[in-house]
């Protein structure tokens, strides 16, 4: 537990917000979190919750929780797109629980929101909604909100607003809308119950897998959710959609016109889709750094790593930064140390989450969205050929055991007990290690000798303190 108790503001009820409060709360500290929504809830379908994510989760107790509204795949499957010919499997049980100890799973996105929202207020967490954000103070720090007249202080300010942060154009100083990628997604849920009825289907709607078809500059994703009740079916295709337009109902035509010749089984899925919509796939660019300079202000999840959604890894990432602070927070026995504890967090976190975001868009550029050629037959050859013996590089990303260990083998605790013990030995660089203790030193000297200045003054003008400080 922190020999400090600081109150930490974050803006954002989005899951990386959630993590983060739940983590920072954890150890000991105040947490506010400021909303723009005037309600909580989450929008979309399915999500992937893979074992860097459960890992955390068991930690927080929360994993029961999850699993009593989740289903388990049993399997990775990568389909051709032509016949729906099986190129590579990744089993999922045993292997995760047996290699990394926690299990993979699929819940409903509202499910997993709905179970953290009751963790942050288990844990204290004071959650404000209908708090649009105008503008941020990095120096006090404090946030400004529509519909208060005083500015919103704490010690510490967190940035977990999304791909459209304000507070990540706040930081740059800049507008900074997100990168249009060239691909959107159709998203659907079908009940399971019409796919048991359909002789092509039933396999799909009896067995827990997760099913990728690979195609030309396109690919579908498809698993069961709801404790089976339902099937969540995404499709990655080139972005149509109009200018300025981000979402949109979609044409079911234009939909089975695209996917008019691949796999029977994945057309009569299609088929079943009475309503879908079509949202644009979008990231963010690199940003040079994700704190401010006064070490009071930093970002997670989307509002700085935003990436395409084809590792299964982004809400996964803002779980892991809300981890990592909170495992800091445990740590810092100082206020003074706050710079220091964002450098240690970008530090470790950064690296890692642009490796993904790299690795989700080489993943559907160079594999998944091949046209067909002998690049396209040489990957198939590859998947087919070394299933059994997969190598560093292998093309199903999830059954490579470098980048499946470098995945699902995070340890946010593990991370960040290794990075502190560096900082106690002062061998971790860009923090300002025991010299932290003396600028706290005169930081509180000159603001005492502020004070004593402005009470002088007041008495010398008549002037009230208050309007002193403007």
């Amino acid at each position: 537990m922190a020999k400090v108790h600081l109150h930490v503001c974050i803006i954002g009820a989005g899951l990386g917000g959630l993590a983060a409060a739940i983590s920072i709360a954890r150890a000991g500290h105040k947490v506010t979190i400021l909303e723009q929504a005037p309600a909580l809830g989450e929008v979309g379908a399915g999500i992937q919750v893979p074992p860097n994510s459960t890992r955390v989760l068991s930690r927080w107790g929360l994993l029961p929780a999850l699993e009593a509204v989740s289903v388990r795949p049993q399997n990775f499957h990568l389909r051709s797109y032509r016949d729906g010919q099986i190129l590579s499997t990744q089993p999922l049980i045993p292997h995760c629980e047996a290699t990394y100890g926690h299990p993979y799973l699929h819940v409903h996105r509202a499910d997993y929101h709905r179970i953290l929202v009751e963790e942050a207020e288990r844990q204290g967490v004071e959650i404000i909604l209908d708090s649009f954000v105008t503008a941020i103070d990095f120096e006090t720090p404090a946030v400004h909100i529509k519909t208060r007249p005083e500015a919103f202080a704490a010690d510490l300010i967190i940035g977990a607003d999304g791909l459209k942060s304000v507070c990540r154009e706040a930081l740059l100083g800049r507008p900074d809308p997100p990168h249009l990628t060239g691909d959107l997604a159709y998203r659907m849920v079908v009940p399971a119950s019409r796919m048991r009825e359909h002789p092509l289907l039933r396999d799909l709607a009896s067995t827990p897998n997760i099913n990728y078809w690979v195609g030309p500059d396109s690919h579908a994703v498809c698993y069961l959710l709801k404790g089976g009740e339902l099937y969540n079916i995404v499709i990655a295709c080139p972005d149509n959609l109009p200018e300025l337009v981000n979402q949109q109902t979609a044409d079911r035509e234009e939909m089975h016109a695209l996917f008019e010749h691949w796999d029977p089984q994945l057309r009569a899925l299609l088929e079943l889709c009475n309503d879908t919509s079509k949202w644009r796939l979008q990231n963010s660019r690199e940003m040079k750094t994700w704190s401010h300079p006064g070490g009071k202000f930093t970002l997670l999840g989307d509002a700085c790593h935003a990436t395409l959604p084809y590792l299964a890894q982004g809400a996964a990432q803002a779980v892991e930064d809300g981890a990592v602070l909170g495992h800091l927070f445990e740590k810092i026995e100082r206020r003074s140390q706050l710079p220091d504890l964002l450098a240690i967090y970008e530090s470790v976190r950064k690296p890692r989450t642009t490796r993904v975001v790299t690795g989700s868009s080489h993943l559907g550029r160079e594999i998944f969205h091949l046209h067909d050629g002998p690049r396209q037959r040489e990957r198939d050859r590859q998947l087919r050929e070394w299933d059994a013996d997969p190598f560093e590089g292998y093309q199903n990303r999830w059954r490579d055991p470098v980048f499946q260990e470098f995945l699902f083998g995070y340890d946010a605790l593990e991370v960040v007990e290794g990075a502190w013990a560096r900082y106690q030995e002062g061998r971790f660089p860009g923090t300002m290690g025991r010299f932290a203790e003396e600028e706290d030193e005169v930081v509180l000297a000159g603001a005492s000798e502020l004070d004593e200045l402005r009470r002088q003054d007041s008495k010398d003008s008549g002037v009230g303190a208050k309007e002193a400080r403007l």
